[in-house]
């Protein structure tokens, strides 16, 4: 393996996580971003150089005077007109994407890979945390901050330990990976400026679950479309699970119930049935996130006893369902959703924590082309609320596309309050407007860089706050 490895795009969740498994294992490791945030600035205090200006002068000696010694890998985020990718490709540099990467650091090892189109972050989290808080030696790639974890990388003790990984879709990224054991959460329409369509997205999906190991096991949402399930090797197990019985899966709960914020569930699944379940994030989207992860877990040879503690002990991901500010009837949510399923998912699971409240939502659009392919589905799952505060698109990798703006999203949504607003107007009716019961911030974008904010004015203003 190179001495030196350099990112491209190294505030990627993603992205750092590889950077911080180099660093652990002893590569100096470098990279660029456009953007400093929280990420940028960890890496910094563990000691990897991080610059924000995109000019080749700015990579460091060690990279440009040893490109024999250096791996450089690459997000898909990064633009086309990257002074520093267009430099590194002409010099004939060893270029990666992150996914080949992942893909080589996980062959040998046992794998297990989260995919779906929603969901595959919380999972895979649940997974790792589940493996990890029973003892069991284990690594993980993770596209989120772990709250139980503290980052978004959990680095095995041994060669043969499992390694999760969250098995993106993007670009058809998974398909680097083989994993032991693969869950798919979801087989929603996205990312259609890569695929096109549905059907070619469905087919990316069938080749991943294809490149399952002999004797590997798939455990794939109900939801998902069938022809996913039937592409599995000869031999491959197939575990099908959802929320009920009812709706004909081998793995689902029963006995769901909310209290307060907790939800307790009885699991019943091919490896038996574990009772007194209690999943401290909610939502029942997440309590059949939990039904997947708890049947790896099981499958890795974890009791009911170890697994019940286990999930007591779940905490999250931050961006996650993240309670960010409580205060009596006051509460503050924090959501990454950006598909319409996801919004409903969280909105719906809002309303059944706090029945009859106000709720507020300021939602960041993420990329033009989701925008314009999702438009109603926004609208509509964005209706559940009183309230709906739209912010700009967040273009991240995309050029703009004429007449795709926050303005198709507004028209259609039917909630009795609705208005487009920027990120300074949202804080400062934060400080004034007492209009609400619940406040949501949600999206994908740059929307974090708000939660911080309000949380220091909702915390002033209603007198308590918490971690």
């Amino acid at each position: 393996m190179k001495t030196n490895v350099f990112f491209l795009g190294i505030g990627g969740i993603g992205m750092s996580a590889l950077a911080r498994w180099f660093k652990a294992n002893g590569h100096q490791v470098s990279g660029y971003d456009k953007t400093e945030t929280p990420l940028t600035r960890a890496l910094q205090a563990e000691g990897v150089a991080v610059h924000y200006a995109d000019a080749v002068e700015n990579i460091p000696a060690a990279v440009r005077e040893n490109k024999d010694q250096t791996l450089v890998v690459l997000t898909p985020a990064i633009p086309a007109d990257s002074l520093e990718w267009a430099w590194l490709r002409e010099q004939g540099y060893d270029i990666r994407k992150r996914s080949q990467v992942l893909g080589v650091l996980t062959a040998g090892r046992p794998t297990i890979a989260v995919a779906g189109t929603h969901g595959k972050t919380t999972t895979s989290s649940m997974v790792a945390h589940l493996l990890h808080h029973a003892g069991l030696d284990c690594g993980a790639f993770l596209g989120g901050i772990s709250v139980n974890l503290g980052s978004n990388l959990l680095l095995p003790q041994s060669d043969q330990a499992p390694v999760v990984v969250e098995a993106d879709e993007y670009d058809r990224s998974f398909l680097t990976l083989h994993p032991d054991v693969a869950i798919v959460t979801s087989t929603d329409a996205d990312h259609l400026d890569i695929y096109g369509d549905q059907d070619a997205l469905i087919e990316s999906f069938r080749q991943f679950v294809g490149q399952l190991k002999p004797g590997g096991t798939l455990l794939i949402n109900h939801t998902a479309h069938p022809s996913v399930a039937a592409a599995v090797p000869a031999g491959t197990r197939v575990i099908r699970y959802g929320l009920s019985a009812e709706q004909g899966p081998e793995l689902y709960a029963d006995g769901i119930t909310a209290q307060g914020h907790q939800f307790h569930f009885t699991l019943h699944g091919p490896q038996g049935v574990v009772e007194g379940l209690q999943l401290a994030v909610p939502g029942f989207h997440n309590v059949e996130n939990m039904l997947a992860a708890a049947a790896v877990a099981q499958l890795q040879g974890i009791g009911p006893e170890k697994l019940r503690a286990a999930v007591a002990a779940y905490r999250g991901v931050k961006r996650r369902f993240e309670f960010v500010v409580t205060a009596g009837d006051k509460v503050y949510l924090d959501d990454y959703a950006h598909h319409p399923r996801e919004i409903e998912a969280f909105l719906r699971s809002v309303r059944k924590l706090y029945p009859g409240k106000r709720l507020r939502v300021v939602f960041q659009p993420h990329l033009f082309t989701r925008t314009r392919d999702f438009a109603q589905g926004f609208s509509e799952s964005l209706s559940i609320a009183d309230e709906v505060i739209l912010l700009d698109i967040y273009p991240a990798r995309e050029k703009p596309l004429p007449g795709i703006t926050s303005e198709i999203l507004l028209a259609n949504i039917s909630a009795p309050a609705r208005s487009i607003q920027t990120m300074p107007q949202v804080l400062e009716a934060a400080k004034t407007d007492d209009s609400f019961d619940i406040l949501a911030t949600v999206g994908a974008g740059d929307i974090d860089t708000l939660v911080p904010q309000l949380k220091q004015i909702l915390t002033a203003r209603w007198g308590v706050g918490i971690e």
